[in-house]
């Protein structure tokens, strides 16, 4: 995989600990020449798309919005967008509306003096405009970042009026800065549709020497979904890693069911399907025990 697409992966953002994990030093420098990336600080990297999207915005005295805005304030995205997402004032006629997604809507005198929606904004308007599972991965990013508060994003939710507002407030009422990544939280977005299951992020399971943080888990039923990514397991000793983490799971009474990206991003049916199957065998099961008088846990 070239460093490009492991950025893209990772949401177009990610420091050199993070792309150190999968390539090497000199890959990673060998894609500053050629691949689209700049180095935006210290140890952390970024598509050159993304300070494009300033540059797009400034020529155009427009306001970075949504995506672009989350991007540019520093939180990973699902897909980061392929054209920078604006805001002009209402009434402005765009002179070329190919070279970006613009918007036509009043922006504070803030939001235009630093060329981008403020945070709180930026969650909204994802939160109304974007699929449900991007749009909690924005929500848990600057959640997990400090930039927003879930108390001050929830009460704004609460306000909220028009197109998508039903959006927003779901998306409020299930954000959760543990997540670790865009991927966790697309796979937790998958769960939340599941009737029965309540799945808790980075959940610490624990017991006689035995210490595993898991991704997503759901106590109640005993079941582990891992975002599979091959980011943070591709190495054999991360292989080796994984394969006694699940197993000391499993010992435990654990069931675990690794997800891969593509699968989350582009087969999100597949992967509800495969979770809902599981939780049917086990209600199943439970039911042929209680039968038998006898009880699991």
């Amino acid at each position: 995989m070239a460093v490009y697409d492991t950025l893209v992966r990772m949401g177009g953002l990610a420091s050199f600990g993070e792309l150190n994990a999968v390539h090497s030093r000199r890959e990673i420098r060998a894609a500053l020449v050629g691949e689209g990336i700049l180095r935006t600080g210290h140890g952390r990297y970024a598509l050159a798309a993304i300070a494009g999207h300033a540059v797009v915005a400034q020529r155009h005295t427009a306001v970075l919005s949504d995506l672009s805005a989350a991007q540019a304030w520093s939180w990973k995205v699902t897909f980061p967008p392929a054209l920078p997402r604006l805001i002009v004032p209402p009434g402005r006629v765009v002179r070329d509306p190919r070279v970006a997604r613009f918007r036509h809507s009043p922006t504070s005198p803030w939001e235009r003096a630093n060329g981008l929606t403020s945070p709180l904004r930026t969650v909204i308007d994802c939160a109304r405009i974007l699929p449900f599972d991007e749009a909690l991965a924005v929500a848990d990013s600057a959640v997990r970042s400090g930039s927003v508060e879930v108390a001050t994003f929830q009460r704004a939710a609460v306000r909220t009026r028009g197109p998508g507002c039903g959006q927003v407030r779901l998306v409020a009422q299930h954000v959760d800065g543990r997540a670790d990544n865009p991927f966790e939280s697309c796979l937790r977005a998958i769960g939340i549709g599941i009737p029965g299951l309540r799945l808790q992020p980075q959940l610490r399971i624990e017991s006689a020497g035995f210490l595993a943080v898991v991704d997503l888990a759901d106590p109640s039923v005993g079941l582990v979904l891992e975002a599979d990514s091959y980011e943070h397991h591709g190495d054999p000793s991360g292989f080796v890693r994984d394969r006694r983490r699940y197993a000391g799971l499993t010992a435990l009474g654990w069931h675990v069911l690794p997800f891969v990206w593509t699968d989350v991003m582009h087969r999100p049916e597949w992967v509800r399907a495969t979770v809902e199957t599981w939780l049917a065998a086990q209600a199943r099961r439970r039911e042929a025990l209680r039968a038998r008088g006898l009880s699991q846990r």
